[in-house]
């Protein structure tokens, strides 16, 4: 479970840094080998991971296949993980409230 916790921390900085302003090569190329390190891929998935985030560093434009493999990884994720690491509360744990008062603005 901690491990998917895990790896939902790294799809979301990835997509953070993706849909930020400083879209940062080396942050995607850390996040996306993080997450493949966590996921324990096989060498040879490893390695094409690395060429597609080197070509994608040369076309100065972010691989279909990279983001095809973090949402896929993101789609793996049991719900419970992905709302622990977005910071996700439950509806039915938030505190219902008739009103408010003065004092709370």
């Amino acid at each position: 479970m901690s491990g998917e916790i895990f790896q939902a921390q790294v799809i979301r900085n990835f997509f953070d840094t993706i849909t930020g302003t400083d879209r940062n090569m080396t942050r995607i190329f850390m996040c996306v080998m993080s997450l493949a390190k966590l996921r324990m891929e096989p060498p040879e998935k490893m390695a094409a991971l690395v060429d597609q985030l080197r070509k994608s560093k040369i076309q100065k434009e972010l691989s279909i296949d990279i983001l095809d493999y973090m949402c896929d990884a993101a789609n793996s994720l049991e719900i419970t993980s992905a709302k622990t690491a977005f910071g996700v509360q439950d509806i039915g744990s938030v505190q219902d409230f008739t009103g408010i008062s003065m004092d709370s603005l």
